[in-house]
């Protein structure tokens, strides 16, 4: 019990230590280049205690839970031999932790507000719920199959720069066809579908399917899975808005 306070205590101030340089940028700002007072300094000291609480219990769980987890599958679909069930596993991972992704549910909502107003959908609930389900599950196949390209790359051994340079290719050219109002959204998809609950169990599945591999080394071909899930939703949501809009 002590040791694990202690280990919480720890992570507390790893937190505050790496928020104490946002809340400087912005008091700086605040106060001495706009030269005003901070409002509601009670709530924002709250807050800002809230989010030191929120990342310190955030980080201990991925080292308690997410993490192990994540490696300890991988060794067992490593262990058991079947390429399918790893591949198969690996689409579900990344179709399910995307799906669940907070950052992708407040983006997609937003994306069909905007595509409501602008009149490119019909401004009716069912219409935006329809568009920003469909841009989630959109986005939530296409990290699916990244994660399966991604564990085929490490099972066959193959250069990460090769598939990254063929993605964003592909993703030069699509853009050139795309809808334009599609085209911010397409993009920004890539990087939100890399947030809190995506990132911390695809890297576990790569660091430890590489470990588990003769001849795979976890520092060379254990990472890059994050790349992959960024690439794919941009070429997917640009086909998607190829065929909605």
């Amino acid at each position: 019990m002590k040791s694990q306070f202690s280990s919480f205590f720890k992570h507390f101030i790893a937190s505050a230590r790496d928020l104490s340089a946002i809340v400087a940028v912005i008091a700086f700002f605040q106060l001495v280049i706009l030269q005003q007072p901070i409002p509601n300094l009670a709530d924002i000291l709250v807050g800002v205690l809230l989010v030191m609480l929120g990342l310190t219990f955030f980080i201990r769980g991925l080292e308690m839970g997410l993490f192990p987890i994540g490696e300890s599958m991988a060794y067992a679909f490593a262990r058991k031999g079947s390429v399918f069930w790893l591949l198969a596993f690996a689409f579900c991972l990344g179709f399910g932790t995307t799906i669940a992704e907070p950052a992708l549910i407040a983006v997609a909502a937003e994306a069909a507000n905007v595509a409501a107003v602008g009149e490119m959908i019909a401004h009716t609930d069912a219409a935006m719920n329809s568009y920003a389900t469909g841009l989630r599950y959109t986005v939530a196949v296409s990290v699916g199959i990244a994660l399966v390209v991604g564990v085929l790359r490490i099972l066959k051994g193959w250069p990460i720069h090769y598939v990254i340079i063929g993605g964003y290719i592909t993703v030069v050219v699509i853009t050139f066809f795309a809808p334009a109002e599609i085209v911010g959204i397409a993009y920004d998809s890539g990087g939100v579908t890399t947030s809190t609950i995506t990132v911390p169990l695809v890297t576990a599945l790569g660091v430890g399917l590489a470990s588990s591999i003769k001849g795979r080394n976890p520092m060379l071909d254990g990472f890059g899975l994050i790349a992959f899930a960024s690439l794919t939703p941009m070429i997917f949501v640009m086909i998607y808005g190829m065929v909605m809009l």
